[in-house]
């Protein structure tokens, strides 16, 4: 039996990345409910989309504040603390962004001073990871991204309210992924924002990533400077 070798048809990465988001915007459309999403929301979420090839499960989980896209670009331009719950968001930030707009990104989760924490307090080290980080960087922006541990949003949010933490300086990206505690830990988050009118952006339910948040920065990163609304696509700069 005889094998053909193949090329790619299209095999330059610039052109791979037009085409793919030319096929979301061209399928997602056809999603009733990306409908309800402004230019930058769409922006977000086609990166998602992007990330796992899912359509219905971002569209319909997705949940933006009011001003959440608007306040994550503002922090990332003041120089906000990326305070996130795995290294593996870390690794997969682009260094080009990071230093361009000077974020720096905080996962003490395998510090000695959070295992001792963690053991002396009865947590998860995301737990006391987060603790830690809020209260060292209680008087700067920060962004609050959580890809994995759920225990990390109610470490969050209970930290920022002890540590009476201005809020105007303050979103949180949910995308915990998994069964136990996730449901419950982002509807605890939503419940927090609504009430103390906190921006943010949560996919709701079991599903999400720690990729998810780097698409997530990765979007709001490209609409500070790069999103051309006028063409309503990404251009490659």
């Amino acid at each position: 039996m005889n094998f053909e070798l193949q090329e790619p048809p299209i095999n330059i990465g610039e052109e791979i990345s037009v085409k793919s988001f030319e096929m979301i915007q061209a399928e997602a459309v056809n999603y009733e409910g990306f409908n309800r999403f402004d230019t930058n929301e769409k922006a977000l979420v086609e990166r998602l989309i992007h990330t796992t090839t899912c359509f219905e499960q971002i569209i319909d989980n997705i949940y933006f504040s009011d001003n959440a896209m608007i306040k994550l670009k503002e922090l990332l331009e003041k120089k906000a603390k990326l305070i996130v719950d795995t290294n593996m968001i870390r690794s997969g930030l682009s260094k080009f962004y990071l230093d361009k707009y000077e974020n720096e990104v905080i996962c003490y989760v395998n510090e000695p001073e959070v295992f001792e924490m963690a053991k002396v307090n009865k947590t998860t080290r995301s737990y006391a990871a987060v603790e830690l980080a809020i209260e060292r960087f209680k008087d700067e922006p920060m962004v609050l991204a959580c890809g994995n541990a759920p225990t990390f949003i109610y470490a969050a949010i209970n930290t920022l309210i002890k540590q009476n933490i201005n809020l105007d300086n303050v979103i949180l990206l949910l995308f915990p992924v998994g069964f136990v505690n996730v449901v419950e830990s982002k509807e605890y988050g939503k419940k927090f924002m609504n009430h103390f009118g906190v921006e943010g952006i949560i996919l709701e339910g079991r599903y999400g990533a720690s990729t998810m948040v780097v698409a997530s920065l990765h979007a709001a990163y490209r609409l500070i400077k790069d999103y051309d609304s006028e063409f309503g696509k990404y251009n490659g700069k």
